[in-house]
């Protein structure tokens, strides 16, 4: 089989998939046109639309992180060829710890004890217990179900949230809307975990924000369209004035790179990181896309995509 890859680094990607399928042929996106045409599948992150459309003969498209949005609003994308996402391949336990990270954050006061730093305040606040800090995760597949596992495991009462019904050991399940509300009206640090779907652009708007308890906080390790981001600045207030929402630690945006003018960056109750919060294993990604490979050769059932969906 001929496999084309491109990604970042596409070469050591490349050299460590020619260990695990000897027998394939694997080029990158920087080979000369020719070499590029006429492969079996796409191995892609992020691909061109002009990549996608050199391709005549697709048999399948691996794509190489868990979020498909970016290739399905792809223009160049060819109907009806299989395309399966990496699920998980590690990068569940590496949210898990950034998630880990903004949930104590808010729980044990380290936001309250920075801005009391800049005004050499000496006061300690009362420990919260972890019993009385329930935690929403929106978004339970594999990825959102093992991120909540881990915060149940750590004491934290969960809430999960699907658009279809889920049972999860030890995680409290809501669906649909009136699930959603149920569950937004009870947590007191809500993670966004979902796909970027019609369904889920803007989902956490006014309406949402205003329904999670005074002084609740958000993360999103997710995608950055689920939140209206005017809305959030809206509910944390301005300045030193606290509104109803506490704070955000944010990973993704809608923009990305965050654009330098945007009032996000200097808002004090928001934390920003550079969407480092689940980069791929590439070990362990590498032994995912080449498992994929090996059942579309074989005509083995796998796990794809659905457009429609969005996931």
């Amino acid at each position: 089989m001929r496999v084309l890859l491109h990604i970042d680094d596409a070469e050591t990607w490349r050299e460590a998939l020619v260990e695990r399928l000897p027998d394939a042929e694997i080029v990158t996106s920087d080979a000369p046109a020719e070499a590029r045409r006429d492969v079996d599948y796409l191995a892609v992150w992020k691909p061109p639309a002009e990549l996608l459309r050199e391709q005549t003969r697709l048999k399948g498209i691996v794509n190489l992180g868990a979020g498909v949005d970016a290739l399905l609003g792809n223009p160049g994308l060819p109907a009806g060829v299989p395309i399966v996402k990496l699920r998980d391949a590690g990068m569940s336990d590496l949210i898990g710890d950034y998630v880990r990270y903004g949930v104590l954050h808010f729980q044990r006061d380290f936001d309250r004890y920075r801005r009391q730093q800049a005004h050499r305040e000496w006061r300690e606040h009362a420990v919260t217990d972890k019993g009385d800090w329930p935690v929403g995760v929106l978004g339970l597949g594999a990825i959102g179900a093992k991120v909540a596992e881990t915060i149940a495991a750590d004491g934290f009462p969960v809430h999960g949230w699907s658009r279809t019904p889920k049972s999860l050991e030890a995680i409290t399940c809501h669906h649909g809307d009136d699930g959603l509300v149920a569950l937004l009206g009870r947590v007191r640090t809500l993670v966004l975990l979902l796909p970027d779907t019609r369904e889920t652009r803007h989902l956490i708007d006014a309406e949402a924000l205003g329904a999670l308890p005074e002084g609740a906080s958000l993360i999103n390790p997710g995608r950055g369209t689920l939140i209206d981001e005017q809305a959030l600045l809206e509910a944390l207030g301005e300045g030193e004035r606290e509104g109803r929402l506490r704070g955000a630690l944010l990973d993704a945006f809608a923009e990305e790179p965050l654009p330098a003018d945007s009032p996000l960056w200097s808002h004090p109750r928001i934390w920003i990181t550079p969407h480092m919060a689940g980069p791929t294993p590439l070990s362990a990604a590498l032994d995912q896309v080449a498992d994929t490979l090996r059942a579309f050769e074989a005509g083995e059932p796998v796990a794809t995509v659905d457009p429609d969906a969005g996931y």
